[in-house]
């Protein structure tokens, strides 16, 4: 289930959207302070943050930098009353869903929403890609490693056992072990899964 984490010191707020979330199917977890969500926040759960701008301990902005930084790619909504373009603008460059004023429409909060929805699950498939491809590559032997980034480089075999100090044999050897292991049947299979992964090569 999609959970929206919701952030705001009025409790007034809180329990009004809470109900309303509720009400359309979603998981809500609120709470009264920034440091109190991020004490309890689980990244590991799909959902969003709607985030007010102003609160006394950290205010919004803020929580939306310390959730980059620490790696949560938590979608964040901003629902605030205090907004003006400047904060507005700092939050969609630091990659906000959306940024709406109170009162703010239940459609466009609803819309706002689903496509933190979307971005969550856009974001999560692609952890679980790099996830998968970074266990594979962890299955390879030292020496596979190496020959790896060579290959990706663009390096020819016989070129590879020259930099290895091998013989050329030794490194088809090694180059089929490793394509096996990591499931490609070519070099621009092999690229495109480096580049994923995010794994340095070898320049030529």
């Amino acid at each position: 289930m999609f959970t929206v984490h919701l952030v705001d010191d009025d409790p007034s707020v809180l329990r009004a959207l809470s109900r309303f979330l509720n009400a359309k199917g979603y998981e809500v977890h609120p709470f009264a302070s920034a440091q109190e969500f991020l004490d309890l926040h689980d990244s590991t759960i799909p959902g969003c943050a709607i985030l007010d701008l102003s609160m006394p301990d950290l205010d919004g902005l803020k929580l939306q930098q310390i959730l980059a930084a620490s790696g949560a790619q938590r979608p964040v909504i901003f629902l605030t009353g205090m907004g003006d373009i400047p904060a507005s603008v700092r939050a969609m460059r630091a990659g906000a869903i959306d940024f709406l004023t109170k009162p703010a429409r239940k459609e466009d909060l609803l819309r706002a929403i689903s496509r933190a929805e979307a971005s969550d699950a856009r974001d999560r498939q692609v952890r679980d890609e790099v996830a998968a491809v970074q266990a594979k590559i962890a299955t390879l032997t030292p020496r596979e490693r190496e020959v790896l980034s060579h290959v990706v480089a663009g390096k020819l075999n016989k070129q590879i056992a020259g930099d290895l100090g091998t013989a050329e044999k030794t490194i088809k050897f090694h180059r089929s072990r490793m394509m096996q292991k990591l499931g490609v049947r070519s070099v621009a299979d092999l690229v495109r899964l480096a580049e994923k992964a995010g794994i340095s090569v070898t320049k030529a």
